[in-house]
């Protein structure tokens, strides 16, 4: 299971500061809370990874400090890249953190961080599928065993300095279409010849292309009765044709890539349906890269599943809130750190 498949390569590094009183100390409550936990979780679980833009400075610090498993995870993060990822996330600067190439390795980390966290204390659960937003969708297979960590991690290091160089050789924006219709919304992207990025909610879709037809779509929103438009504060024009350069690159990579189908199942942002085999996981994970992200598919995709209690993986809030306008029946919470790790392991005993 998963504290297996993440935390074998790292071991050796138990040794020292992991192994002082503290950690002992932390370990035996966890057992002893453990075995007083009565195992009767009649909840269908999913779990949601948080994309890019849920970054902040800081993040998986805590837990790396309170769960060895979790330091585990950093500290083999750091030796993979050769470089201090660790430090980025937790000390910034954020105009550092938020570059592409720091910032979806640095998410990719942290959410199967607090995922190893949230097993540390409840023990192993069954999962019933999982998403994840844009750069999520690779934290979920990685979660779901489709890649070990290893090899998920080069895989987002590689696709996030292709969405850099992408970015660095065009002019690109997204923005924001809130209160509008989907099919309004799809009228004026084709009227402006920009792209759907992203279909977050009902309500809430993002368009993405040049800067300059981002902006014009902006001023003309509320003539498609478009309630809201704001401008995005991105480097690029993410899930768009102006990434055609990172797709061609990630292809090849993928291509070669070692993979397996996933232990649970994974909803693919682009299709909003589950990906079993290695050649269908491929082509997805290269499509989303300039298709749209049907994040309201994924979740409905996910309670036709049966899905009943939805855990979202990573820094803030965001998914949770997406996923409680479009179903406010759904039970949902977010784990990002020690404590709301134990408040979710409360509410799953």
């Amino acid at each position: 299971m998963f504290s297996g498949r993440f935390s074998a390569g790292c071991r050796k590094e138990q040794a020292g500061s992991l192994c002082s009183a503290e950690s002992r100390k932390l370990r035996s409550q966890r057992e002893e809370n453990r075995a007083n936990c009565p195992r009767h979780m009649a909840k269908k679980i999913a779990l949601l990874f948080a994309g890019q833009g849920a970054q902040r400075v800081g993040m998986g610090h805590d837990l790396a400090e309170q769960f060895p498993v979790a330091a585990d995870l950093f500290r083999h993060a750091d030796e993979i890249l050769g470089r201090n990822l660790s430090e980025i996330a937790w000390n910034g600067p954020i105009e550092e953190l938020t570059k592409t190439s720091n910032c979806q390795p640095a998410l990719y980390v942290h959410g199967l961080a607090a995922l190893a966290a949230l097993r540390d204390v409840l023990g192993d659960f069954d999962v019933g599928g999982a998403a994840g937003l844009s750069l999520g969708e690779l934290t979920a297979h990685a979660a779901g065993g489709t890649f070990d960590f290893a090899t998920g991690l080069r895989l987002v290091q590689k696709r996030g300095e292709f969405m850099d160089e992408a970015c660095a050789t065009t002019q690109g924006g997204m923005a924001a279409m809130i209160g509008g219709l989907e099919n309004d919304v799809r009228q004026l992207a084709a009227d402006e010849d920009v792209d759907i990025a992203n279909i977050n909610a009902p309500n809430q879709i993002v368009i993405s292309g040049e800067l300059a037809k981002v902006e014009t779509s902006v001023g003309v929103a509320k003539e498609y009765g478009i309630g809201r438009a704001m401008m995005l504060n991105v480097a690029g024009a993410y899930h768009s044709r102006l990434m055609e350069s990172a797709y061609v690159k990630l292809e090849k990579v993928l291509a070669d890539l070692p993979m397996q189908s996933p232990d649970f199942p994974v909803i693919s942002n682009v299709t909003g349906e589950e990906v079993e085999t290695p050649q269908e996981i491929r082509q997805t994970l290269r499509d989303q890269v300039t298709g749209t992200v049907r994040w309201t598919d994924c979740m409905q995709r996910l309670i036709h599943l049966g899905c009943d209690f939805f855990i979202e993986l990573g820094p803030g809030t965001v998914l949770a809130g997406l996923l409680k306008r479009m179903n406010r029946s759904i039970e949902v919470t977010s784990v990002s750190g020690p404590e709301s790790a134990r408040e979710c392991a409360a509410v799953l005993s």
